[in-house]
């Protein structure tokens, strides 16, 4: 811990990341944060104390068990940006936040009249969530709306939820092209290096920036093959030749 780091009590690190001294002993016991600085009897807690519990409480609010959790920290090696790197890696890439409403809300946003059995499918979908309060948490609402802008376009609802599992496995399959092409190169040369300090801020970079230019490919290739099966649609269902169709270029 560094000098200038703000040094912490127990009961104020407790108060700092909203758990109790009994929780923060607890983990603190099963190894999930490093010893704290000791002055005579009092144990200092800094920056990294409080980066780790909080990471502790996000990966256990994401469903992972204590055990589980306790694991991946004893994996991640020691150093604030490797820790960074390891939030990067569990944080949600979706850029909005989710959205909390009633189901006669989320019939009305739809432009439909409110049918429990739409809302059954959501929730099966992964769309929605249900809440205890009965109100439904949106994870992603950007993929809502654009479901809700399709179907006012004339597309039948059912036919939109018929459609979104295969839109999902092709999503994870891109996806995981661009982790593995990640995993393969970038990292594993680091980790042939043997995790040098030095390197972390680079794999740090490179894992925020993968997502955003991994979607401006996407959306290129996705626009030129879209408009080549159009073509072809037009063709089968029109009897158009797109080759004769004046060029718009």
């Amino acid at each position: 811990m560094e000098a200038h780091d703000e040094e912490l009590t127990v009961d104020q690190l407790a108060a700092k990341v909203g758990m109790t001294v009994r929780n923060v002993r607890a983990y603190a016991g099963r190894g999930l944060i490093p010893p704290p600085r000791l002055v005579g009897r009092t144990g200092y807690y800094g920056h990294d104390h409080v980066a780790r519990l909080k990471l502790v409480q996000e990966l256990l609010s994401k469903g992972y068990t204590l055990a589980a959790v306790e694991r991946m920290m004893g994996e991640l090696p020691d150093g604030a940006m490797a820790l960074g790197v390891f939030e990067t890696l569990v944080n949600p890439w979706t850029p909005s936040e989710p959205e909390v409403l009633d189901e006669f809300q989320l019939a009305e946003r739809a432009g439909v009249p409110h049918d429990p059995a739409v809302i059954t499918q959501l929730v099966e979908l992964g769309i929605a969530e249900r809440q205890e309060d009965g109100r439904l948490r949106i994870p992603n609402p950007d993929l809502l709306r654009t479901g809700l802008e399709v179907i006012k376009l004339g597309v039948p609802m059912q036919a939109i939820f018929e459609m979104l599992p295969k839109l999902f496995a092709q999503a994870d399959a891109v996806a995981k092209t661009y982790v593995e092409l990640f995993r393969s190169t970038v990292w594993r040369e680091f980790s042939d290096a043997g995790l040098p300090a030095e390197g972390w801020p680079e794999i740090q970079r490179t894992l925020e920036n993968i997502i955003p230019l991994a979607g401006q490919a996407l959306v290129a290739a996705f626009r030129e093959a879209m408009a080549r099966e159009i073509e072809v649609v037009a063709y089968e269902e029109l009897g158009v030749d797109p080759k004769a169709l004046p060029s718009t270029g």
